[in-house]
């Protein structure tokens, strides 16, 4: 199931505003004037899926509204709340879902936190949720951020963590509609904020974690570890079959067929070694003679299909960590990235000298960031929501930004809804864009 269309009502109170997502080319920009609520919507769809509900209750707006390719659709409404601006009382929150036949309408309204109600002891937070820090009786600062929270602003947005019997339960199609669309926000400050978070040694369970660079560089080699050890599996398999198959296997290719396959195998095994993938001693080349005898031509018919087999490990990492090569060799100046079997990512200067991550730039950090966690950390048909990428990015990435997502998304097979104000992420493709329009004149 995907997104097909939001809409918001009565945003800060004035503004309407409809958004209609493009399902084909997969991207959508949002544009607007500072205050017309760009960052609004990407949290008000963020703290649907992903339980954030403080952040729906401290948006002012009237309706939220999903509707999803089904022509299904949910509703989100807000409460009004009292005008007196002291009041500190959070506003209730309705989800109410219409199946596509509507036939079917549901609904159900998350409990309002209360302190004189809440009931675990107050030493769990520091058990289960890391990176809270107290600094009163019942307040707590989520470093992260710098947030300064209260019990009940934890129990709503941490409570998933705490053992079950304090949670709150959900019902059964809402925890449908939410399993079946993963989304991932990534806010501009969160990246501005990346060299600041690596240095706290604790971190949390959470969606959109940003990790340093070293721990991707750690993830990918562990990646490939897995994809190594795939492949070993396989091999093992397959070897102690071989003269078995060999010798029922009827030959059906001809001379020249065959020898285009194992040219054919040779570059893919090449590939895999110039994406550092494979090492060079895998897989031993070899010259097939001009004339095949019919024992050697099963011998080749069986031989090509297990190494087939075992190259097909690869089909789904080796794509995108040549895009990943591509895009950061093509914006990183003077220096360039190999990836490594045991050590993931390997930086160099043009004359050859290893740098260490945190040698890289704020802005290259950033580009990396985003980069890998598009590519290597969501699922197939994640919404990724982005916030002014251009925050972090040169203004020469900034006109390549998009054409990047473009071979992303093809690649990775992921919905982006971004919110901009740089020309120069929207480049020539104003038809991907959505622009947030003031209030009309009534």
């Amino acid at each position: 199931m995907r997104i097909k269309q939001i809409t918001v009502k009565h945003l800060f109170g004035i503004f309407d505003h409809t958004i209609n997502l493009n399902m084909e080319e997969r991207i959508t920009i949002i544009h607007g004037k500072n205050g017309f609520g760009k960052t609004s919507i990407l949290r008000l769809v963020n703290g649907f899926f992903n339980g954030k509900y403080p952040d729906i209750r401290a948006i002012p707006f009237q309706k939220f509204t999903i509707i999803f390719d089904d022509k299904s659709f949910v509703d989100v409404v807000k409460a009004s709340t009292s005008k007196n601006k002291k009041s500190n009382a959070r506003p209730k929150i309705n989800f109410n879902f219409t199946s596509s036949d509507q036939k079917e309408k549901l609904t159900f309204e998350p409990n309002l936190p209360d302190g004189k109600t809440i009931s675990f002891p107050l030493g769990m937070i520091d058990e289960f949720i890391p990176r809270l820090d107290r600094v009163g009786a019942e307040k707590w600062i989520y470093t992260p951020t710098k947030e300064i929270l209260d019990l009940e602003d934890i129990y709503e947005r941490f409570g998933e963590y705490l053992p079950k019997q304090f949670q709150q339960e959900y019902p059964d199609w809402l925890k449908k509609i939410i399993d079946s669309i993963n989304v991932r926000f990534i806010e501009s400050q969160r990246l501005l904020d990346i060299s600041n978070s690596a240095k706290i040694g604790r971190t949390i369970r959470m969606p959109m974690t940003l990790y340093s660079v070293a721990s991707y560089s750690q993830d990918l080699a562990e990646n490939i570890q897995t994809k190594l050890a795939e492949y070993g599996q396989i091999s093992q398999t397959l070897d102690r079959t071989f003269p078995a198959r060999v010798v029922q296997k009827k030959a059906s290719l001809t001379d020249d067929e065959l020898k285009e396959k194992i040219d054919q195998l040779e570059r893919e095994r090449n590939q895999l070694i110039s994406a550092g993938l494979l090492k060079k001693d895998e897989d031993s080349n070899f010259q097939v003679k001009d004339s095949i005898d019919d024992s050697t031509r099963k011998l080749l018919s069986v031989y090509i299909e297990d190494v087939e087999r075992k190259l097909n490990v690869f089909n789904d990492i080796h794509p995108k960590v040549e895009l990943f090569k591509n895009i950061i060799n093509k914006k990183y100046s003077f220096k360039s990235v190999t990836i490594d079997q045991g050590k993931g990512f390997i930086f160099t200067t043009q004359e050859g000298e290893v740098l260490s991550p945190t040698d890289l730039s704020s802005g290259e950090q950033h580009e990396l960031v985003i980069l890998y966690e598009l590519l290597f950390k969501v699922k197939p048909n994640t919404l990724i929501l982005i916030d002014e990428p251009e925050m972090s990015l040169h203004i020469s990435w900034q006109q390549e930004f998009l054409k990047d997502l473009q071979e992303i998304t093809k690649l990775s097979e992921l919905d982006i809804l971004m919110a901009t104000h740089s020309p120069d992420i929207i480049n020539d493709r104003w038809d991907l864009t959505v622009e947030l329009e003031k209030p009309k004149q009534k």
